[in-house]
């Protein structure tokens, strides 16, 4: 157990004093994200050389059901990927009805998910917490998280960064405002680990108002007494640049509380910022 939290921080404190001089990256940031896209639209001369349609009408047909054939192929294909990969079948995976715990560590060590129906509830569950993100004294911010699950199947989730940056030597100072909106469904729900992915928008406030789609993993890994570890990773695309985020944290938890330290990454066009986390939540 010390082992295990010993290497996750000696991880967080090698990301973060791998962070380069940050002076003015919000403001670079900006800069990219508000930059015209600079997409030309090439009118293409649109020299359509038909083919003469002298072809039989046996080679139609035979060419027609090979196109249907690779349709209803692609169609199959398509659903048992969606149904089987990303939603799961709740016939023959057990874990997939394992109900939504009240918080975790409630009863024995178990995470989000219980397999036992008595320890467990069936209402919804709002999940806050807030965490001080830190890199200097010249960038720190603040992260907010919100997820409200109406039960085990999925949960919505907003995410929320302020970031501020101090320009000592012109006197400056300047702020970023982040908003992620995320539908989460978790694939996986064990008594001890949950995987699952996300998708939804991501919004930058301040001079830029401009919005992306956004999409992600996330994973839970609860340990004996109280302890768990979390990681979670978010890709969206703003104005063809990137806005990514990663995140890694260990909690303890105290009933229906919890205290988290961990190390966040962000990209937000070229800049790339790294933090130290200190936050704690609570579950309701």
């Amino acid at each position: 157990m010390k082992n295990q939290l010993l290497l996750f921080y000696v991880i967080i404190f090698c990301g973060f004093h791998s962070n380069i001089n940050s002076q003015k990256k919000i403001e670079k940031s900006k800069e990219a994200l508000t930059e015209s896209s600079g997409v030309r639209n090439n009118s293409s001369s649109t020299s359509s050389s038909r083919s003469s349609s002298s072809s039989s009408s046996s080679s139609s047909s035979s060419d027609n059901l090979f196109a249907e054939i690779i349709i209803e192929g692609f169609i199959y294909i398509t659903y048992g990927t969606f149904k089987y990969g990303l939603i799961g079948d709740y016939n023959n995976e057990e874990h997939l009805n394992n109900k939504l715990s009240p918080y975790p560590f409630k009863e024995g060590s178990y995470g989000n998910f219980n397999s036992n129906d008595s320890l467990c509830r069936n209402r919804m569950r709002l999940d806050l917490e807030n965490s001080f993100i830190y890199n200097s004294n010249n960038l720190f911010g603040n992260h907010l998280k919100a997820k409200i699950r109406p039960f085990q199947y999925f949960y919505l989730q907003t995410n929320f960064h302020q970031l501020y940056e101090f320009d000592k030597i012109n006197d400056k100072s300047y702020k970023l405002s982040i908003f992620q909106f995320n539908f989460c469904y978790d694939r996986i729900r064990l008594n001890r680990f949950n995987l699952g992915w996300s998708l939804g928008a991501t919004y930058i406030g301040n001079e830029v108002k401009k919005a992306g789609f956004a999409y992600g993993l996330n994973a839970d890994y609860f340990l004996s007494r109280n302890i768990s570890f979390t990681g979670t990773a978010k890709w969206s695309s703003i104005n063809t640049h990137p806005v990514n985020s990663f995140e890694l944290q260990s909690k303890l938890h105290k009933k229906n509380y919890c205290f988290s330290l961990g190390f966040e990454h962000l990209k937000i066009a070229e800049p790339t910022y790294n933090f130290v986390t200190l936050g704690a939540g609570i579950y309701f």
